[in-house]
Parts: structure tokens; sequence; C-alpha cells
């Protein structure tokens, strides 16, 4: 089905075909003519199936008709100069609002529809000036949202259309009492779109308090590991990791590479390790300040930044084009984690790769991940030994081990045997 068959508008077409698109996924096809329909909509979707154009785009249609919609030119500009949020879309993380701002701001360029993005981490000012001059669409996290609204910099009172994106990670982050406060704020009478990845007991909760009627759309996780993405497994000591990572990436048919690992403080240790190996690498995480995060994010889609480390921060909502492989340097606890991070690579139809370490200590992680898939991944031998490199060693600095597998202490002079003996002498 081509997206000419979603009733979209030419304003619409026209964007979404300069982006290169022709066929909508699954989620788009099931999603749009709902939403255009005013229906509210509950829709389980994992990353990388387009959920993001799949509200975006009936938004920006329904929101460029009712201010086309009045008959006399007076009526037009008045709701052209208007200054109220018409809608708003509420995301866990900033990576994920600038790039669902971009989204907006990609697809709606032929509307004459205004956005910003609201977020922490960085000054306010451009934020607040671009509310005061209007914008009929916000895209927010929950925190800088409400500090906004608590120093009545913006008003909700008009909003028509709300979208919580990503509500299970806002469950995990803590965000639901933040995101409660906010619809408070809101209408009784909008329309409400609600997107999670996973569906526990407390989002269905959410969901029945928050939506009126609403559709129910699946997008099944087993679809979610596209035939594009070849996954591969290593078994390795955790010890060798270093050193796998270093000769996996020496091949250059690894172009732009993501790896992932569970903590912040892996991340940098990796990054350090990749550049004492002459690969340029960067990390992000939630440690990072904003303006380091963005920084690494643009310089790793423009190609100056081969390899991107990061945390799970990153593994929803990433748009990067071009990633050729995922590395799950640690695998993630939670199975669904691991669609997400592999759902980064084989994008748009193009090839990709998925390779993961994985350590005595998580094959329990394994097993989980291959039941959500419902097949094993294959498995691949390397020739690292069970020892790191040497040269992992030199780089960072560290003295070789005795035969006995102890390091040497350092030398030093004998001590006295007492303060009187000291003094004595």
């Amino acid at each position: 089905m081509p997206f000419k068959k979603l009733r979209l508008i030419k304003p619409l077409l026209s964007a979404v075909h300069s982006e290169g698109y022709t066929i909508p996924t699954a989620i788009q096809q099931e999603a749009i003519p709902h939403v255009l329909e005013g229906r509210d909509l509950l829709g389980c979707a994992q990353t990388g199936t387009g959920k993001t154009a799949a509200f975006a785009l009936p938004i920006l249609q329904r929101l460029y008709l009712r201010v086309t919609k009045p008959k006399s030119s007076r009526q037009m500009r008045a709701a052209k100069r208007s200054k109220r949020i018409r809608s708003l879309i509420l995301t866990p993380t900033r990576e994920l609002a600038a790039q669902i701002g971009e989204s907006f701001r990609v697809y709606g360029k032929h509307t004459g529809l205004r956005h910003t993005v609201i977020f922490g981490g960085v000054k306010e000012i451009q934020q607040t000036r671009a509310l005061h001059r209007g914008v009929d669409i916000v895209v927010a996290t929950p925190g800088r949202l409400l500090d906004l609204m608590n120093r009545r910099v913006l008003s909700l009172s008009d909003v028509e259309i709300f979208v919580l994106d990503e509500a299970d990670r806002m469950l995990d982050m803590g965000f639901i009492p933040d995101i409660r406060r906010v619809i408070e704020q809101l209408p009784n009478r909008r329309q409400t779109l609600m997107f999670s990845a996973t569906m526990p007991g407390k989002i269905r909760e959410l969901a029945k308090t928050i939506l009126h009627s609403p559709v129910h759309i699946t997008i099944a996780a087993e679809s979610l590991a596209a035939d594009t993405v070849e996954q591969s497994l290593y078994f390795i000591d955790p010890r060798s990791k270093q050193a796998l990572l270093k000769q996996l990436l020496d091949d250059p048919k690894i172009t732009r590479a993501l790896v992932f690992t569970r903590t912040k403080y892996g991340a940098d240790k990796v990054v350090r390790r990749l550049v004492q190996g002459d690969i340029i690498a960067q990390a992000i995480h939630s440690n990072k300040s904003q303006h380091a995060r963005l920084k690494a994010l643009a310089s790793f889609r423009n190609g100056e930044t081969r390899v991107l480390v990061a945390s799970d921060i990153a593994a929803r909502g990433l748009d990067v084009d071009d990633i050729s492989h995922v590395i799950n340097y640690d695998l993630p606890n939670v199975a669904e984690t691991y669609v997400h991070r592999i759902g980064r690579t084989g994008r748009a139809g193009a090839a990709g790769q998925a390779i993961s370490f994985c350590s005595d200590d998580q094959r329990n992680y394994l097993r989980d991940i291959e039941r959500l898939l419902g097949r094993a991944i294959p498995v691949l031998q390397h020739s690292i030994k069970s020892k790191p490199l040497e040269f992992w060693k030199s780089q960072a600095g560290q003295k070789p081990k005795s035969k006995t597998g102890k390091r040497p202490k350092a030398k030093v002079g004998k001590k006295p045997k007492s303060g009187a003996d000291k003094k004595g002498k």
C-alpha cells in the first residue's frame, strides 16, 4: 500500500516522497487512518517500526486542515497568529525528543505549522522565546515541561492532540507521577495517542485512565528482528571482550558501529581503550552533558566518529542512517531491549549486522532473548585467547603479571623495627 492510499494531503505526501519513502510500515498503515478519524489509540510497537511518522503525519494533517478550513481570510490569519499549543508529544529522553522534533520539521515543511522541542540540560532561553512567538506543536520531556508550566511560561489548556511516547520507558525512568501531573492540565476533550514497546500492568492501568474507547494496535516483536539484520553471537571470557571488539573494528567493512554496554562506566572504559587503539569513538549516556551528547550524535551522524558507545539511553529512538553494525558488548538483562538495540541497523530495507558477546554470567539473558526471538542466535568462533591481548595491558600502563599469576609487589625499603631502634641509629 503506497502512502497516497492513506488519504494524506499533498503537502505531506511531497515531504514523505522527498525523503525517499514510498511504502508505509505496518504501524503506519494501521495507525494513520484511525488517527486521521480522531480516534484514541493504544499502540504496542518496538523501536524501528516507524511509529514517529505514524503519529506525526496525521497530527500535521489534522492541525493543518483546521487552520486552512476557515473560509474568510480574517479567520485564517487569526488562526495562524494564535500562540496556543495545539499538540503535545511527551517522550522520556532528550535525544528522542530532538529526533521527534526533527521528524515534525521534515514532514511539516510544506504546512506552515510551527513546533519546538523542550528538554532539560540546556539553557531554556531559546525554548521560551519559541513559546512566546507561538507554536502549534510541542515535543517535550517531563521535567523541563513541568518547570515551565509551574512558572506559567506555557499553558496546555488548548491542546487538541496528546501523544505519550515510549510509555514503558517512562515507567522505567520513574516519570509516571510527572505524566499524571501533565495530564491534569490537559483539557478533557482531546485526542490521546499512547505508544509503548511493552505493556506491563501499570502501563495498562494508565491507558485505561487517559484513553477513551481506543483502537488497539500491536506489532508483534518477532516480526521486528528483520531479515535484513544478520545476527551472530560470540561466547567469550569477560576479560577478552576488549580484544575481540578491537579485532572486529579493525575490519573496514564495519563502516559505522553502535556498541552497547550495560553501564555508563563501561561505556567510558570501552571508549578509552578504543581511542588508545587508534579507533575514533565517543560515548553517550546520561552522565554526559546535553551539549556533549548532541555533539557526539552529530559527529556519529556525519561520519567523523566511526564508533558510538552507548548505554541503553540510546537504544530507543536513535535515528542514524547507515549503521552497518550493532555490537552488544554486554547483553541486556531485559530481552525486549535486545530487539530495541539491533533495530538501529538494517533499517529501511538496508542490510545490517548485530553481533553480541555473551559471557558465562549472561547466559540467562541469552536464553530470554532467544525465547523472545523464537530461535537461537548463530554462534561464531573467535581466535582471542582467554587472557586479554598484551596490547591492552601496555596501553593501559599495567605491569605484567608474574609467572604465578600475581602482580609483583613494589620494592620498598626495610621498615625499622621500632621508633627506638630508628632513633638509636
